[in-house]
């Protein structure tokens, strides 16, 4: 009877896993549920306790889970107050108020702004976008006004307003 080889050819392996223990694997809390529970989830309210299941007992989970359940009227004023005073500096921030709100045209103060710089009306169409772009980027290219600063940076606001107006910006896309 010929023994099992022990190496599988590297110098330095040895035999696969013999320092190790087995690694075991959680099982989803969902009753009768054998698959990998990788999803952890909430008991209740205010406890540090959780459930795991799997990625499908999760999603139903997470559908019907009434954060305030269990919890009085008092309780949940008291916990929204909370809330309210440890976020109160995130509202300030106004992260998305760069743009501005729209205008009776449906322009933001940005979009105008990038309007004004290629010299175009409310609302043009990307073709007249485009041109403008290209006949103003013309004049005002640095590789055609070698040393003058001033057209360079008139070249880089055009070019900016072009990225903006045409959804090329990338800030512009996430607003």
């Amino acid at each position: 009877m010929s023994r099992a080889k022990k190496s599988w050819g590297f110098p330095r392996w040895g035999e696969y896993g013999v320092n190790s223990d087995p690694v075991g694997v959680r099982e989803c809390d969902f009753e009768g549920c054998p698959e990998k529970a990788d999803h952890p989830a909430p008991k209740s309210t205010l406890s540090d306790e959780r459930w795991w299941f799997c990625v499908n007992h999760a999603a139903e989970y997470n559908r019907n889970w009434n954060f305030f359940e269990g919890l009085s009227n008092d309780q949940a004023r008291e916990f929204a107050e909370r809330e309210a005073n440890t976020n109160a500096g995130y509202s300030s921030a106004d992260p998305y108020s760069w743009g501005g709100g729209a205008d009776k045209d449906g322009v933001s103060r940005v979009e105008r702004e990038a309007l004004d710089v290629l010299e175009l009306e409310a609302s043009p169409s990307p073709a007249e976008v485009k041109a403008r772009f290209r006949k103003m980027a013309k004049a005002l290219h640095p590789d055609r006004n070698p040393g003058d600063k001033e057209a360079e940076k008139a070249f880089h606001r055009v070019r900016a307003a072009y990225d903006l107006l045409s959804g090329r910006s990338k800030i512009y896309k996430g607003s």
